[in-house]
């Protein structure tokens, strides 16, 4: 029976699950050497797999345990893959038509055979990168090089940075291996405004974080009134104007005598 394990190519990074059978002494938080599109990569172990959860699939095995060299190797390649980049970034600057397109990352595979670079582009087409291309295959001539388009969350996600709340580092680098669809209707769930300020991450795009206790409110708000509904209170019946989900408390408009919070019990509500 496979012995899988999942691993990740860089930290807070996706987890992908390769077949450890050929190492079956491997520990959490080893390096490994992998096969990927990319070439071979080095990786770390950070879970393990129940063998019958994913039973059927092929996945690719783990070549060997990562050696001191390997290591060495890719320290010498994060160093070189921030030079490649700059140099990008600079010859894409010559080029008036690349103006909207951010270079992010550049990746090479443990051996440098395969030089990767990673940028985030709005527009709705292609940005044309063949000229680009054809200098750096000059500056780089004996890897092969690609271009590969990523959205403004993974851009945001590899950059990193202080989130938009004031956390020294965003969730999406530190912790959160990939993304989910975020909707305002979380926002609105929450009672949370709708100001771009308070929603927007530094992505552009809805806040990652807007998830988290979504779910919660959810179920807190299932049995309550909603904002705008008539009920009858003990104090005679009003307008509910507020729902506070986590106290349970229904703030309810009732005119002249104005508004008076009260518990889920204490509210009935009126189907007109």
């Amino acid at each position: 029976m496979a012995h899988i394990v999942g691993i990740r190519f860089h930290g807070g990074g996706k987890t992908y699950h390769f077949d450890a059978s050929s190492v079956p002494e491997i520990k959490k938080g080893e390096y490994v050497i992998v096969e990927t599109s990319r070439g071979q990569q080095l990786g770390q172990v950070v879970s393990f797999q129940d063998p019958g959860q994913k039973k059927g699939r092929n996945w690719k095995p783990i070549l060997r345990s990562a050696t001191s060299r390997d290591l060495v190797i890719r320290q010498v390649w994060e160093k070189k893959e921030q030079e490649v980049l700059e140099d990008c970034r600079k010859l894409a600057g010559e080029e008036k038509s690349l103006e909207e397109v951010k270079f992010v990352s550049a990746e090479f595979s443990l051996e440098g055979e395969n030089l990767v670079f990673l940028y985030c582009y709005e527009g709705n087409d292609d940005p044309n990168l063949g000229n680009l291309l054809k200098k750096l295959k000059k500056e780089n001539p004996k890897a092969n090089l690609e271009m590969r388009r990523i959205g403004p969350r993974d851009s945001a996600k590899i950059i990193g940075g202080m989130g938009a709340c004031g956390r020294e580092v965003r969730c999406c680098t530190e912790f959160m291996t990939g993304f989910i669809p975020i909707s305002i209707k979380m926002a609105k769930e929450q009672g949370i405004s709708l100001a771009p300020s308070e929603i927007t991450g530094m992505c552009g795009r809805l806040r990652c974080c807007l998830m988290y206790e979504y779910d919660q409110y959810k179920e807190a708000k299932k049995n309550l009134p909603k904002q705008g509904k008539r009920v009858n209170t003990p104090r005679g019946e009003g307008k509910v104007v507020r729902v506070n989900a986590l106290s349970q408390r229904i703030s309810v408009y009732l005119g002249e005598d104005g508004i008076h919070d009260f518990d889920p019990d204490e509210v009935e509500r009126i189907n007109r």
